[in-house]
């Protein structure tokens, strides 16, 4: 894996607590804790893979389009308390690579991301465009 893992999380104990359960793994991470941080650019160049937390950030259709027309081969991952996001169904349906619900079972974790990375960047789901 060539690029970290970005990890954003409005609740930066619950953020950092990601971030050293994915360090622990050997994956590098980048925690941030608005959205905000996500409209720069990451140093290592374009995302690859996004973690969203969408009970702590306020995501919506419009947010998720745009980072993935900035962004088209990122990997979009949601963790959330809830099982349903009507306001999020589109996007979910159509720029989700995966929602995992909280708290996050380690296994299914590392299972999307082994085939985010042995699958490479273009696996998946098309821009959606």
């Amino acid at each position: 894996m060539d690029r970290p893992i970005v990890v954003v999380d409005a609740d930066k104990a619950q953020c950092q607590k990601l971030c050293t359960l994915l360090e622990r793994s050997n994956y590098r991470t980048v925690p941030s804790h608005s959205l905000t941080n996500l409209e720069r650019p990451v140093e290592e160049g374009p995302l690859q893979v996004v973690i969203l937390d969408l009970d702590t950030l306020p995501v919506d259709n419009r947010f998720i389009v745009d980072l993935r027309r900035e962004n088209p081969g990122v990997r979009i991952m949601g963790l959330s308390n809830r099982r349903f996001h009507p306001e999020l169904q589109e996007a979910i349906s159509k720029h989700f690579y995966a929602c995992l619900y909280k708290p996050v079972d380690t296994d299914e974790l590392f299972f999307w991301l082994r085939s985010i990375w042995e699958n490479g960047p273009n696996y998946g789901r098309d821009s959606g465009d």
